[in-house]
């Protein structure tokens, strides 16, 4: 289980959430591990990104993207946490929002914590990975680069993946590449 380096962090988003796919994200919880293969991601950017939450250079709740890359990046929207990894070349701003997962390990916990049996809906949506592995604000800030954290991502096998593209999902106004990979 080799963690994902911060260089791999330090890249243009688009590149690095296309690369995320396959990669396994690492809930700890005390002795218990939670997991899941990433299987959808959306990449952000900057200030000329109108869906990005650093949209116009603002900084309010957002300053974790504009910091070092490999930090967890975590916002609520309608009432749902939504986990973003920082991610971008030196002294720019970016992230990739981790859409999907596909269930790996403690799927049992992860049922209960979104009161559910269907596996194939529990982690099928950025609030609905979120709230399966218990994904809240308290995550913020938190380096996915250090193993020895409650939130990491480790190396996984992308071979059996095609990779897929579109427009991010749910954005009023969007940049006219397309930036969602599953």
């Amino acid at each position: 289980m080799k963690v994902l380096p911060r260089g791999f962090y330090e890249r243009d988003p688009a590149a690095a959430a296309r690369e995320l796919l396959g990669k396994v994200l690492m809930r700890r919880l005390g002795s218990v591990v939670l997991s899941g293969k990433i299987v959808e991601t959306e990449a952000y950017y900057g200030e000329n990104d109108p869906a990005s939450k650093a949209y116009k250079g603002r900084k309010t709740f957002n300053e974790v993207m504009f910091l070092d890359v490999g930090k967890a990046f975590i916002y609520m929207v309608h009432g749902n946490w939504l986990l973003n990894i920082v991610a971008h070349p030196k002294g720019g701003v970016g992230a990739v929002l981790i859409r999907a997962l596909e269930p790996l390990q403690g799927i049992e916990i992860m049922k209960k914590h979104r009161a559910m049996a269907e596996i194939r809906a529990l982690t099928s949506g950025p609030g609905k990975l979120s709230k399966a592995l218990a994904i809240t604000k308290e995550l913020n800030g938190v380096d996915v680069t250090d193993v020895k954290n409650k939130l990491f991502i480790v190396e996984g096998d992308m071979a059996s993946l095609e990779v897929c593209m579109s427009h991010r999902i749910g954005v009023k106004m969007d940049l006219p590449q397309e930036l969602r990979f599953f």
